[in-house]
């Protein structure tokens, strides 16, 4: 993995905007006939508006994962049941919605009268659309699936289909690495499970199951970009059972274990490590502070680990790689422009975010990145200047710290 030797490198966190008609295209579950062609020169597209953009280590903008609707938290993870077998639906369990750890949250009972007016301005939107558009999100078809036998990855075709246009796209152009994402092990468990005996079996055979997927990505010579915000994310629906930072790090450090077992035989410079503590535009009160999860972080078989570090809620937390030494040979990729608010950030404000980081952990140890995907979360326009106001930073901050 290529370190920042003489400058700062800049990526992202994975998902970019799509274009209108690649969305409707998937809305509408067009045929392959029709969504190659598509889906094939729009990732040309986006690979070359981030070469335009300054971006060093850029990827596919995860269009290959089905998004339909322009605003759609769930694409990043939804994406994978459809190279899962095992999984039937359950009319219980549509019924039952969204996961417990993302609705039934000790921050919604706190901050239930936001939540409720943010829900009702949903669905109030979601009437004056049309009868496709009210299909869903992507990760709303997934839910009501449940794990009804052998878990096992029949993805190949797709995932080579992703491989084969990120290839086309990038075709004899420099770059300084290429990555694609893929979700991890823990986050997996987001549906539910009857047909192993215990969360421990059902945990493993996620994890050998999307191995697979894993392996595939490094054999192709990309860099594995494993999504875990679920390592993070279930801390706040945890204490809302029950005030046991003991029993949450037990969890966590299991999940650790699993995504390891899916790693194995994958070399760790092929692989960095991103968690955020979720999409959603919320008030973010409960979220697991870094430092009570950072040594277990940096047990994942990984060279890099992507961290937010640009939202309010988590800038602060460059403080905490003063007391924990990042391990040698490692690298941290700062989020330091955020996918939480339409405010674009000051290049400076981009610049003195890095450096901080630097001066805890050492300017080559340092990848420019964002919190979290843009794509669904921010207008397009705002997504594309929070990237030119990331290079910007980036290059200011390099002028600092290589003078």
């Amino acid at each position: 993995m290529k370190r920042s030797t003489d400058r700062i490198l800049v990526t992202h966190a994975g998902s970019l905007p799509r274009p209108n008609d690649l969305i409707a295209l998937y809305r509408d579950d067009a045929s392959d006939d029709k969504l190659q062609p598509r889906l094939r020169s729009a990732i040309a597209d986006v690979v070359r508006q981030q070469l335009d953009g300054g971006i060093d280590i850029v990827n596919d903008g995860e269009f290959g994962k089905a998004m339909r609707r322009s605003v759609d938290y769930g694409a990043w993870w939804s994406y994978v049941y459809d190279r899962l077998a095992g999984y039937e639906l359950r009319e219980e369990v549509a019924k039952k919605g969204r996961a417990a750890w993302t609705f039934g949250s000790k921050e919604r009972k706190e901050f239930a009268a936001f939540y409720a007016e943010e829900l009702s301005a949903g669905q109030s939107a979601s009437a004056s659309t049309s009868s496709q558009a009210m299909s869903g999100t992507s990760s709303a078809r997934m839910y009501g699936l449940s794990c009804a036998a052998p878990v096992k990855y029949t993805g190949h075709a797709a995932i080579q289909r992703d491989i084969e246009n990120l290839k086309a796209a990038l075709g004899d152009a420099r770059i300084a690495d290429t990555f694609m994402t893929a979700v991890s092990p823990a986050t997996l468990q987001i549906l539910p499970n009857e047909y192993y005996k215990s969360p421990e079996d059902y945990t493993w055979a996620l994890a050998d199951a999307i191995r697979e997927e894993y392996k595939a990505i490094v054999d192709a010579g990309f860099i594995l970009q494993i999504d875990d915000p679920a390592l993070v994310d279930i801390y706040d629906w945890w204490f809302s059972m029950n005030d046991d930072i003991a029993g949450f790090r037990k969890w966590a450090a299991f999940q650790v274990e699993a995504v390891n077992h899916a790693l194995e035989g994958i070399p760790e410079d092929r692989v960095r490590f991103h968690i955020c503590w979720g999409s959603w535009h919320g008030p973010h009160k409960g979220d697991v502070p870094l430092k009570d999860i950072v040594d277990l972080l940096l047990k994942v078989k990984a060279q890099a680990y992507s961290v937010e570090a640009g939202n309010v809620r988590h800038e602060h937390e460059w403080k905490v790689f003063r007391d924990v030494k990042l391990p040698e040979g490692k690298i941290v990729i700062p989020g330091v422009v955020s996918h939480a608010t339409n405010v674009l950030e000051h290049p400076e404000v981009v610049a003195d975010r890095l450096i901080r980081y630097a001066s805890v952990v050492g300017r080559e140890n340092v990848i420019a990145s964002t919190d979290c995907g843009l794509g669904g979360r921010v207008h397009p326009q705002i997504a594309w200047a929070k990237l030119a106001a990331l290079r910007e930073g980036a290059d200011l901050a390099s002028k600092q710290l290589w003078r």
